[in-house]
């Protein structure tokens, strides 16, 4: 299998290119879909034949045994992030969507807030909102071509009605990989304000050579009492579609919110996820995952290269993700004209940046989990869109 087999999603029922007409007014015959956090290849080897192996014993009757599921997940800490967890600590969600989704519910009120540090993913304010839930938000600093947190900033604008801390790492949109001293500081302050920290972790398997990516509870241990990480082989694997993710939580006491309240919701993970988590979480899908970081990097870098040969444009290097933060200040344009030319223009939908709150309004997150071919064809467009400025 190749990364770069051109595979036609359209008409799938596939949001990420099905929905370019309706979300972005870019056409599904030519446009290009480079939004949504999934990649256009397909799953490792290992994890196809789990499903056709369950398909060939054509049975799916209810689950009882997770033995070997929270085997594999444990394993996958300890071999890829040299993160050693006891299997109990493990819940299981359906995808990590609905892990921050509980974590809300189970540990806020109507009312209370949770702090986040943005740009972020624009999920965590949605769900919030959803919920009846405010958002504090605090945002990063921009030091050349980096985030920092400004701890300062954000003490200064709790209100006393934050309940949660909400974390990204690595850092999405802009593919930061923390290090253990800011991660510890994070910890730190969420002890010194009472805030459950909740920390996505769902990129953690996407870091790139020269890099390494620590976990929150490998950083800061003492904490565990009010730490709670969310991880899922969705990204690693594009699989997210099972809608198959874990918390991770060493706390008896947290551990037995988030269960206790899947227990009243009759809450249970689909069968056919568990066999894929399985099989991904291997030697064989180390493998894969290895290889499909090459691919990702050689993407990654013909599109920094191009874009940022743009005047006025600028790609954020990437230490994790496969997600490219760029920012068009630099063109002097109104974010109205910079998307005009990307949707209308260059008929691509990425990311818009304003949706990542404070510190995106003038930006774009482009995917390029996607065949070099497409990289290199969105590159065209997008130099063509903003000829001018040659």
């Amino acid at each position: 299998m190749s990364f770069d087999d051109i595979i036609d999603r359209r008409g799938k029922n596939c949001s990420k290119w099905d929905m370019l007409p309706g979300m972005f007014d870019v056409p599904l015959e030519d446009g290009l879909a480079m939004w949504t956090a999934d990649s256009d290849y397909k799953t490792a080897p290992c994890v196809i034949d789990a499903v056709l192996r369950a398909a060939d014993h054509g049975v799916f009757g209810y689950w009882t045994d997770y033995t070997n599921y929270n085997a594999a997940i444990a394993w996958w800490m300890k071999t890829r992030h040299n993160w050693t967890i006891d299997p109990d600590w493990i819940v299981t969600a359906q995808g990590l969507g609905n892990a921050i989704a509980l974590c809300i519910d189970v540990w806020t009120e109507p009312g209370d807030h949770a702090l986040i540090f943005s740009p972020v993913y624009h999920e965590f304010r949605m769900k919030l909102t959803r919920a009846g839930r405010g958002t504090t938000e605090s945002p990063l600093k921009r030091e050349g071509d980096t985030y920092v947190i400004d701890f300062a900033d954000a003490e200064a604008r709790l209100t006393g009605k934050e309940k949660l801390l909400i974390w990204c790492s690595p850092q999405n949109p802009s593919g930061r990989i923390w290090t253990v001293d800011e991660l510890r500081q994070v910890a730190a302050f969420a002890e010194k304000h009472n805030l459950i920290l909740v920390s996505d972790e769902v990129h953690h398997d996407l870091v790139y050579a020269g890099n390494t990516f620590v976990p929150m509870d490998v950083a800061a241990p003492e904490y565990r009492h009010r730490t709670v990480t969310l991880t899922a082989s969705s990204k690693t694997f594009n699989i997210a579609g099972m809608k198959t993710g874990n918390f991770i939580i060493p706390d008896a006491k947290l551990r037995g919110d988030i269960k206790g309240r899947l227990t009243a919701l009759n809450y249970e993970a689909n069968r056919l996820g568990y066999e894929m988590v399985t099989a991904a979480y291997s030697p064989d899908g180390a493998a894969w995952v290895d290889a499909q970081m090459l691919h990702l990097d050689r993407n990654r870098k013909t599109f920094d290269a191009a874009i940022n040969a743009i005047p006025g444009v600028s790609s954020m290097p990437l230490q994790s993700t496969y997600l490219a933060w760029v920012d068009f200040s630099g063109t002097g344009m109104e974010f109205e004209e910079i998307s005009r030319r990307i949707r209308k223009d260059a008929r691509i939908a990425p990311s818009p940046g304003p949706e990542f709150g404070a510190g995106g309004e003038l930006s774009m997150r482009f995917n390029l989990a996607t065949q070099g071919a497409r990289v290199d064809e969105a590159i065209a467009r997008l130099q063509d869109a903003f000829k001018d400025l040659q």
